[in-house]
């Protein structure tokens, strides 16, 4: 099967031939074992705390992978709330104590020595080092979700790609250094998956976005559906909001559908975990559409038990590459 490509993704990619061809690796470090064991077990706990469809679907995973997964997410999870945390126990942080914090952040996680009571850098660098992921993609990260730092408009939803990619695509083109592939064919569909999962996040995020002062949709596509953040900001479902909103959906499945043939190239051990991650976000967009797109007063999501009940024809066509 040809992957389908679109003219965004030529940049993309740009960013991660750079990041593969510009990372040194160096020696592993050795960790005291069980200061390493509790790094381990912390990041464990932020997985479970924070994302119940990324712990589910990690646990698919062997031992070894599950915790490095974890790890990177717990990593992940960090640089992220460093940028969206806006307020500590002495009152409101600025842009530029946050931007502070997270240099701290990226130079801490960039060493191959973080101290001891650094227990989520600890487990990562063990991560990064033992899997050999490229440095360059953590640091794209860290450069993705620094724009946040200072809420910004997206005029395209080829800058917004380029966004996505940076916050999202990295976590996956570092995940597979970890669940293994089988050749570098994969690199574009992790990209676009990373690019599909985030748009998913967007959509289902629209209202709490608003209310911090966000709005990560195309500037460009709001207005030929004749949509403001203005009317937006009202919070009201309109005959345009529910147009706007089947297109964000159609093309958020097409990515999806282009980027899933990529989990037949991953290591054989990881698909069913990648498999079920990618399907048990997008169902989201199945919820958003059964509350008639009203994302301004509800938080799409899937319950427990509604995850539960994917997952064996999820783990049969990760069998049998109907994915």
């Amino acid at each position: 099967m040809q992957l389908q490509t679109h003219a965004w993704e030529s940049t993309l990619l740009s960013l991660a031939h750079e990041a593969r061809h510009q990372s040194e690796y160096p020696v592993s470090t050795s960790f005291d074992s069980a200061v390493l064991d509790e790094a381990y077990r912390y990041c464990e706990t932020v997985t479970a705390h924070h994302s119940r469809s990324f712990h589910m679907a990690s646990s698919l995973l062997g031992p070894d992978a599950r915790r490095a997964v974890r790890a990177l997410y717990a990593f992940c999870r960090v640089s992220d709330d460093i940028v969206d945390d806006e307020a500590d126990a002495t009152g409101i942080r600025s842009a530029a104590m946050r931007k502070t914090q997270l240099e701290r952040w990226r130079a801490l996680v960039m060493t191959t020595t973080p101290p001891e009571g650094e227990l989520v850098a600890l487990a990562w660098t063990d991560v990064r080092l033992r899997y050999r992921i490229p440095m360059r993609y953590a640091e794209q990260l860290i450069d993705g979700v620094a724009q946040d730092l200072t809420p910004r408009r997206y005029a395209t939803f080829e800058e917004l790609a380029a966004y996505a990619y940076g916050v999202a695509s990295t976590v996956g083109l570092m995940s597979m250094h970890i669940i293994g592939y089988q050749s570098n064919d994969a690199i574009p569909n992790a990209i676009k998956l990373g690019v599909a999962l985030q748009l998913t996040n967007i959509l289902r995020d629209v209202g709490a976005d608003l209310r911090n002062g966000r709005v990560y949709l195309p500037q460009d596509e709001l207005e030929a559906f004749g949509l403001c953040e203005h009317q937006m900001e009202r919070g009201v479902v309109t005959r345009e909001w529910r147009e706007f909103m089947k297109f964000q959906i159609e093309r958020n499945r097409r990515l999806y559908a282009e980027a899933m043939p990529g989990v037949g190239l991953l290591a054989a051990e990881g698909r069913f975990a990648i498999a079920a991650a990618a399907n048990l976000y997008r169902a989201i967009l199945r919820d958003i559409e059964a509350h008639d797109y009203d994302v301004f007063k509800r938080r799409a999501s899937i319950s427990t038990l509604g995850k539960l009940r994917r997952l064996p024809a999820i783990w049969w066509q990760s069998r049998t590459a109907r994915i």
